[in-house]
């Protein structure tokens, strides 16, 4: 039983990296999606796809590998079912002095925690990549 996929989906992520995996393949919901288009977006990763097999739906994920320095150096989970966390606008932290994403989940849809800033926009706090 799987109490909190984001989590699980953030640690095959994690792991993939650290094991010089090429991709990962995870159970697709939305909020996984826009987390890895997020992740995309900021660099972190090549390229995120919905892939139907057997009449379900995964999510694709190609990770960047080779090179002297990882993409993702660390990934964490902050909000968990078990412990919310919630920020307001000007209450969103700065990962790594700046080095790193905050990954909110605001009104307006997922976003990173400089994107919530400019658009003074508060929520809960999904992880943290640096």
């Amino acid at each position: 039983m799987v109490t909190d996929p984001i989590a699980d989906f953030l640690t095959q992520i994690r792991n993939g990296v650290a094991a010089g995996k090429a991709e990962i393949v995870a159970p697709y919901s939305r909020i996984k999606s826009d987390i890895a288009h997020i992740l995309k977006d900021e660099g972190y990763i090549r390229e995120a796809e919905l892939v139907r097999k057997d009449n379900k739906q995964w999510l694709r994920v190609e990770l960047k590998t080779g090179g002297a320095r990882r993409s993702i150096e660390g990934i964490r989970r902050v909000s968990r079912p078990g412990l919310r966390r919630y920020v307001g606008a000007k209450e969103v932290p700065r990962v790594l002095g700046g080095l790193g994403t905050a990954v909110v989940s605001t009104p307006k849809g997922l976003m990173t925690g400089s994107e919530a800033k400019k658009q003074n926009v508060g929520g809960e706090l999904i992880c943290f990549v640096w």
